[in-house]
C-alpha cells in the first residue's frame, strides 16, 4: 500500500507541477490533461517500485525432514513418526535433509551421515518462505536456525530413554614398534538411561590383546579407560579393534571401533630426551602419525634415571646410548652433548633440538627461506602463528626458519641444516607446541615444520608412499584427509577397495596436492576397512559407524525459530503486462488532447 501512495504522490504533483502555471485552455481541460498525466506517472512510478497488486498471503511452509542416522537409533521409529508430522505441517512440498537437501517421500532411506541444518537455510533464502523442520533435535549446527525466515519452526520429536554403551573414541599410536608397549586411550559414553556395567575389549586382527571391566554408568556420562598392551606377532598394518558390551545395550552399531597400526620388526627412529616438555610430546608424536615411522622414545627423569618413552618402564644409560648409535634417524632433545659430541653419538641422520631460555623474550617467525625443507614450509601462515623462544642461533649450509622479536630488523634463525657428510638439522628454539595447542592452521604449520624436518631425515627409508591417511581411523560422513608422502607427488592416484568385497569392485581416487599443501580432502566412505594402493606402497583404512549413532543430548526444543523478513507471495506490477500497456494508452491520449488544443 506504501508503494501505491508514493506513486499517487509522485504523479499528482509532477503534473500539477506542469499545468497549473498555464492560462490556457480552460480549467476542465486542464483538469482532465493532468489526470492522465498524473495516472500515467503514478503508474511508472509503481512499476518502478514493484508495487503489489493485492493484499499479500501466508505463504505455504516448505517441510523438511531430518534423515540422519539419529533418527534409527536405539531402535526408535521416529522416521515414522516424522511422516506422520509431516501430514499435518500444512506445507506444499516435503524435502529430506541430512547430508544435503534432496526432494522426500515417506519410503526415503534414512541414512545420511550427518545432521546438517544449513543447506535448508540456504534453500529458503532466495524464496524467503518459513520451513517447518521435523528433527530429533540432535542437529550438528543448530545455531544456523536463526538464519530461516520468521514464521518457521522446528518440531523435535522425543525419543524414548533406553541404556546404551556406545564407544566414541579411541586414541592409539599410528606406528610402533613389534614388542612395544602400547598406550590406548578409549572413551565410553551412555544414553539417556545410563549404561549397565560391562566389559571393553581389545584386539589386533584376531588376537585378543586384553578385557577389562566396565563401571555402569548414570546418564549422558563419558568415562576414560587408560589401557597398556603389548603389541606383537604382527608385520605392516593390522586393525586395532575395541568393543564394548554391556547389558540391556539399545544401539549394537556403536559398540565397535577401529583404528589402523602400522608395526614394524625395527625402529625407524630413535627420540633422545634429557628435558621432556610439550616439545618432545609432540614432537613424537608427528613421528608415530603423521609420518607413521616406528619409534623408540628414551626420556631422562632425573640425573642417570631414564624411562621409556610411553610405557615409562626403567632402561640403563647403556641401552639407550646403544639405541641411538644403531638408530636409522636419531634425535636428541634437550642436552644433546650429553654421551660427548653429538655428531659422535650416532651415524645416522640427526636433529638436534636445543631448547632455549624463557628470559629471551617472543620471536616470531619472520621467514623461511630457500632451503631442503621448502616444499614443507611452503604453506605456513608465518603472520598468524604464536611466538616460540629463539636460543643462540646454530651455523649450517642452510637455514629453514628465520625469527625476529617484535618489530627488530634483526632475524636470528631457528632451523640450520646440512646435507653433507651426513643429513643434520639443528633446532635451537622451544615453544613450538603452541601452534599445535592453537588447532586449526597453526596446527598444520606445526604439522608441516616437524613433519618436513623428520622426512627429510629419514629420506632413505623404506616407506616410500606417497599419501597416506591423515588419521588412522575416521567415521562414515567425515571427509577423508589425505597427508602427503613424497612432496615430489603432487598428483597421486588412489585405489581403494573394501574388505569382504568381491575382488575387483574398487574406487580410484585421485590427489591433487597444491603448490606448499600437504594435506588434501576426498568426499566420505561408507563404514567399512579398505585396502589402500598408493604409488610406493599400500595401508589401510577404517571407517567406523557415523556419529550420529552414538548417544546425544538432544540440543533443540519444539517451538518457533527464524528472524529473517519474511517475502510475501503477492502479485507484483512488474508481472501484469497490462499495466505496461496502460501507461502507453495514458501518455498517447495526454499526447492527442494537447494537439487538438494546440499545445505542444
Amino acid at each position: 500500500m506504501t508503494a501505491w501512495i508514493i506513486a499517487a504522490l509522485v504523479g499528482t504533483a509532477a503534473a500539477a507541477l506542469s499545468y497549473l502555471r498555464l492560462r490556457a485552455p480552460s480549467a476542465p481541460w486542464r483538469v482532465l490533461l493532468g489526470a492522465l498525466r498524473a495516472a500515467a506517472l503514478a503508474i511508472l512510478v509503481a512499476l518502478l517500485l514493484d508495487a503489489p497488486l493485492g493484499r499479500p498471503r501466508v505463504a505455504a511452509p516448505g517441510v523438511f525432514v531430518d534423515a540422519s542416522l539419529s533418527m534409527t537409533r536405539e531402535g526408535a521409529q521416529l522416521a515414522r513418526i516424522a511422516w506422520d508430522s509431516v501430514r499435518g505441517a500444512g506445507g506444499d512440498s516435503t524435502w529430506v535433509f541430512g547430508d544435503s537437501v534432496r526432494d522426500g517421500e515417506e519410503a526415503s532411506p534414512v541414512v545420511d551421515g550427518n545432521s546438517r541444518v544449513r543447506p535448508v537455510v540456504e534453500r529458503t533464502m532466495a524464496s524467503g518462505r518459513p520451513a517447518v523442520v521435523i528433527t530429533d533435535g540432535e542437529l550438528q549446527d543448530s545455531s544456523a536456525l536463526d538464519g530461516l525466515v520468521s514464521g518457521s519452526r522446528v518440531i523435535v520429536l522425543a525419543r524414548p530413554a533406553r541404556p546404551d554403551a556406545a564407544l566414541v573414541s579411541m586414541d592409539a599410536p599410528r606406528a610402533a614398534v613389534d614388542g612395544d608397549s602400547l598406550a590406548i586411550r578409549i572413551t565410553v559414553a551412555a544414553g539417556a538411561q545410563g549404561a549397565q556395567a560391562g566389559t571393553v575389549t581389545l584386539l589386533m586382527d584376531a588376537q585378543q590383546l586384553g578385557r577389562w571391566p566396565l563401571e555402569a554408568m548414570s546418564a549422558w556420562s563419558e568415562r576414560q579407560l587408560d589401557v597398556r598392551v603389548r603389541a606383537a606377532g604382527v608385520q605392516g598394518a593390522a586393525v586395532l579393534r575395541a568393543a564394548v558390551s554391556s547389558p540391556g545395550d539399545a544401539e549394537a552399531r556403536n559398540d565397535t571401533l577401529a583404528a589402523i597400526i602400522e608395526l614394524s620388526r625395527a625402529a625407524s627412529a630413535v627420540f633422545v630426551s634429557t628435558s621432556p616438555d610439550q616439545d618432545a610430546r609432540f614432537a613424537i608424536a608427528v613421528l608415530r602419525g603423521t609420518l607413521a615411522l616406528p619409534t623408540r622414545g628414551f626420556l631422562r627423569v632425573a640425573p642417570g634415571m631414564w624411562r621409556n618413552e610411553g610405557s615409562l618402564t626403567g632402561t640403563t644409560e647403556a641401552d639407550v646410548r646403544q639405541a641411538l648409535r644403531d638408530a636409522p634417524v636419531a634425535i636428541l632433545h634437550g642436552d644433546t652433548a650429553i654421551f660427548g659430541p653429538p655428531r659422535g653419538a650416532t651415524l645416522g641422520p640427526l636433529a638436534l633440538i636445543v631448547p632455549a631460555e624463557a628470559d629471551e623474550g617472543e620471536w616470531y617467525v619472520a621467514a623461511t627461506p630457500v632451503s631442503p625443507l621448502s616444499g614443507a614450509l611452503a604453506a605456513i601462515p608465518i603472520d598468524s602463528l604464536p611466538p616460540i623462544a629463539a636460543g643462540t642461533p646454530a651455523t649450517g649450509a642452510w637455514t629453514a626458519v628465520e625469527t625476529r622479536r617484535g618489530r627488530d630488523p634483526v632475524r636470528r634463525p631457528v632451523v640450520v641444516g646440512q646435507d653433507e657428510p651426513r643429513r643434520v638439522v639443528t633446532v635451537t628454539g622451544s615453544g613450538f607446541w603452541r601452534w599445535r595447542f592453537r588447532a586449526g592452521a597453526s596446527a598444520d604449520a606445526y604439522a608441516a615444520l616437524w613433519g618436513g624436518i623428520f622426512d627429510w631425515l629419514a629420506a632413505e627409508r623404506a616407506d616410500r608412499r606417497s599419501a597416506v591417511p591423515d588419521l588412522n581411523s575416521v567415521r562414515a560422513g567425515q571427509l577423508i584427509r589425505w597427508r602427503r608422502g613424497s612432496s615430489a607427488d603432487s598428483v597421486v592416484r588412489v585405489v581403494i577397495q573394501p574388505r569382504a568385497v568381491s575382488p575387483g569392485k574398487t574406487d580410484t581416487l585421485t590427489l591433487r596436492f597444491t603448490s606448499g599443501s600437504a594435506v588434501h580432502e576426498t568426499g566420505a566412505l561408507p563404514q567399512g576397512i579398505y585396502d589402500v594402493i598408493v604409488p610406493g606402497g599400500r595401508t589401510m583404512l577404517a571407517v567406523n559407524a557415523s556419529s550420529e549413532l552414538l548417544p546425544t543430548r538432544p540440543r533443540l526444543r519444539s517451538g518457533s525459530v527464524g528472524s529473517r523478513v519474511q517475502v510475501d507471495d503477492a502479485r507484483r506490477a512488474r508481472n501484469r503486462g497490462a499495466l505496461y500497456v496502460l501507461v502507453v494508452l495514458l501518455l498517447c491520449a495526454e499526447w492527442v488532447a494537447r494537439r487538438r488544443l494546440g499545445l505542444r
